[in-house]
């Protein structure tokens, strides 16, 4: 009969092959780190107005803080700029913008390879999921990208995969991953806000969500390719623009670089703006208002660094009116040349003010309800959502009845076009007087 038992020394040879091919590479102890949110607050002006504590992991133009707006909830943040410069240094990346930490919360970077942030009690806020993943150092490269190496070079993680509000030069959107960047709440808030730079099937869309409400509205859209051909990856690029007589770089152009159907070539690109110098440092940033901004950096120039080298919606540079931007008017107000000009009500237009809000309605089905007109508006949504053809006022009064999400409905008479809202918002003044919004309010 064989024997089912390996000899002595062929079961020790198994063993060692084993416990070879399983070993895993560890970051050296003295690339290790445990830091520590305790110590003085740094001194030079940094966005949002925050109090802030610099790390040791720096690379010019960048540097990590502790940061906060509010007290005891510190952010984990990537910061840009030149604390030499008496100009603002501005926040590219947010670690743990969905959980603050305290004072004493520590950052551990161990011979595991993960990177972890910790609060005072010990509970994790944030981590890279990165342990016993064959990592062995930690870099931040020259373009902001915080990135963890494993022994062969290759990138195990990578904040570019991670985009909080903001792309940086060479951060990409992509279908399989990040495929968005979202607002912040506030200047004084940094938790996700309404608004998201969304990159969907075939092209980029803006979406407004506020908290009560359920889908996200969709705002402002550029679209790429054709019907047939779907999105992959949006590349935030810098290409030099060149004097043709004289071969020489005159300044750079901001590109939004589209890849289609998982090609690594481009496809095409939609050119946002061009800076009028050659720099390199440059962010596509959704911001709390929900407009679309490209900031660039001088870093030449020690007062006046920053400039905004496009916005999409702007009053002098912007393809579109401010009045497009949700809140341009708060929670309700008329739009007119980028301007809130008048609040209406029952009772007609009043001068608009901040306090300028809709109607306090019953609870869902328990009370009576009527609208109010407004003549020669039309809803932020207008040339992205078309509404429903071929209704007339009475039936589309008759949805808006009978949904208790919607707040009001926008007519067109001359193509009975009826579009229901779930939030009013800034209303566009239009000529066309037969356009006409109704408002919901209490009877």
């Amino acid at each position: 009969m064989t024997s089912s038992i390996l000899s002595f020394p062929i079961l020790i040879s198994v063993i060692f092959v084993i416990s070879i091919s399983s070993a895993q590479a560890v970051v050296p102890a003295n690339a290790t780190f445990k830091y520590t949110n305790e110590g003085e607050l740094g001194e030079y002006i940094v966005e949002y107005d925050a109090s802030y504590r610099t790390l040791p992991i720096a690379r010019f133009p960048f540097q990590f803080c502790f940061y906060n707006t509010t007290p005891t909830a510190f952010i984990l943040g990537l910061r840009m700029g030149n604390r030499r410069s008496e100009s603002t240094m501005r926040w590219v990346w947010d670690a743990n913008r969905a959980k603050p930490v305290r004072e004493k919360a520590t950052l551990t970077f161990g011979t595991d390879g993960n990177l972890v942030l910790a609060d005072v009690d010990g509970t994790v806020a944030w981590e890279t999921g990165t342990a016993n993943k064959d990592v062995v150092r930690l870099e931040l490269l020259t373009n902001g990208n915080l990135v963890l190496i494993d022994s062969k070079g290759k990138f195990v993680w990578q904040s570019f995969d991670h985009p909080t509000d903001t792309l940086l030069v060479g951060q990409s959107l992509v279908s399989s991953g990040a495929n968005k960047i979202v607002s912040r709440l506030s200047d004084v808030e940094a938790s996700n806000g309404p608004y998201s730079y969304v990159m969907e099937k075939s092209q980029l869309s803006l979406y407004y969500k506020p908290a009560n409400v359920k889908t996200p509205i969709l705002y402002d859209q550029t679209v790429f390719g054709t019907g047939k051909d779907t999105l992959t990856k949006i590349q935030f690029t810098i290409d030099p623009f060149t004097n043709i007589e004289s071969d020489t770089v005159w300044a750079n152009e901001f590109h939004l670089e589209s890849f289609m159907n998982n090609s690594t070539e481009s496809s095409g690109s939609a050119v946002l703006s061009r800076a009028k110098y050659n720099t390199t440092y440059s962010m596509l940033r959704v911001d709390s208002d929900g407009n679309l901004r490209v900031y660039t950096y001088e870093e030449h120039v020690d007062y006046g660094a920053w400039e905004v080298t496009y916005v999409l919606f702007d009053r002098d540079q912007g393809r579109e009116s401010e009045c497009k931007l949700p809140q341009r008017c708060g929670a309700l107000g008329v739009c007119s040349d980028d301007q809130c000009v008048a609040c209406p009500t029952a009772n007609g237009l009043a001068g608009w003010s901040k306090s300028c809000a809709p109607p306090v309605l019953p609870a869902c089905g328990k009370g009576a309800i009527d609208y109010y007109k407004v003549a020669g508006v039309e809803h932020f949504t207008n040339g992205v959502t078309s509404g429903t053809p071929r209704s007339t006022l009475a039936d589309c009064r008759k949805k808006c009845d009978s949904d208790c999400k919607c707040v009001g409905f926008f007519y067109r008479e001359e193509s009975s076009t009826c579009l229901l809202a779930s939030v009013l918002g800034a209303l566009n003044q239009v000529a066309n007087a037969s356009h006409v919004a109704y408002i919901k309010m209490s009877k």
